[in-house]
């Protein structure tokens, strides 16, 4: 097992079997610095051009830049990666987050799908300082009553995927079966991901992360913020999935992705249904009793081009 040090010549802004920039073994770890959802580093500088992704005669959208992709030996289409979040340092006391128009929950809109009659909503920014030694992230609101806030901060990673099913490429703005930009809360550090195999190699790309963000990530930003993020890296032969598989200390969980809304509902069940039987014994109604009593749900996003829905199992309740 090896420890490797990932310093990028090129970020991407899509998920797919791109140039790989690291060759890894099962087992090994992996520690790369990853810039803001805008492209920013530690400094708050921006992401030089020779430094982008660029497809000949297209482009694409210059949102969540990712490191990777990995190549990871030995991981087969019908593998699962295995990748626990070991740990994510936000190395920057700028966190930004954005309204955006023709973009977030209550538009429904988004690059080339314009719907609305009246005018958009001003794009307007926000600036939260991050305190690294306390934990917390502040926000002056001057012109309103409150005036200030200071929230804990909880990093997780906003935007990590292997290559898609079916040799597609998909933008890093885009969640699916791969991952990719699930802005899931629970790709914490402490968390393994599970996620399924479609390509040999598996091609893991990560980046996008964010210090602080509620559910659904509701005006299409969080409080955005470069990192150093380090994960262990493994390939579990033969444990098939369809859809990205979590576990923390308490839970078990799977995420879905699609629209609408309550589609990402009935995928991101029907797989936990599918693991609890399959791997933990238990008879399909059992599991499907058990889960509406004791189950919760959390969104992760409903800006992207794919919401997301994870589904949570407590662990307590899992027969060993």
């Amino acid at each position: 097992m090896a420890t490797y040090r990932l310093e990028p010549d090129l970020y991407y802004y899509t998920f797919g079997p791109n140039e790989p920039a690291l060759h890894i073994q099962s087992g090994d770890t992996v520690i790369a610095e990853t810039l803001d959802a805008f492209g920013l580093n530690a400094e708050g500088e921006d992401l030089p051009d020779h430094k982008k992704q660029r497809v000949p005669g297209t482009s694409l959208r210059e949102s969540n830049p990712v490191v990777g992709p990995i190549y990871v030996d030995g991981a087969e289409e019908g593998d699962l990666l295995s990748v626990h979040i070991r740990r994510i340092r936000i190395t920057r006391e700028l966190g930004i987050s954005k309204q955006s128009p023709h973009f977030g929950s209550l538009t429904g809109e988004g690059p080339g799908h314009m719907l609305l009659y009246n005018a958009p909503i001003e794009g307007v920014w926000y600036e939260w300082r991050i305190d690294l030694e306390r934990g917390v992230a502040i926000l002056e609101l001057p012109d309103s009553q409150i005036g200030r806030v200071e929230v804990p901060v909880a990093p997780f990673i906003g935007s990590i995927g292997v290559a898609p099913r079916f040799g597609r490429v998909l933008p890093t703005l885009t969640p699916g079966e791969y991952g990719g930009n699930l802005d899931c809360v629970e790709t914490k550090e402490g968390t393994t991901l599970h996620l399924p195999v479609w390509a040999r190699g598996a091609y893991l790309a990560f980046g996008d992360v964010h210090a602080l963000q509620g559910d659904g990530e509701l005006n299409g930003t969080a409080v955005e913020a470069p990192a150093e993020v380090t994960l262990d890296i493994e390939v579990l032969k033969g444990r098939k999935a369809e859809w990205p598989r979590l576990e923390d200390a308490t839970h078990i969980m799977v995420a879905g992705s699609t629209r609408p809304l309550m589609d990402c509902v009935r995928l991101s069940q029907i797989e936990l249904l599918n693991w609890l039987t399959s791997e933990y014994g238990f008879r399909r109604e059992d599991a499907w009793q058990l889960n509406a009593q004791v189950g919760t749900m959390r969104i992760g996003n409903v800006v992207d081009p794919c919401y997301t829905v994870v589904a949570k199992f407590p662990k307590v309740y899992l027969p060993w």
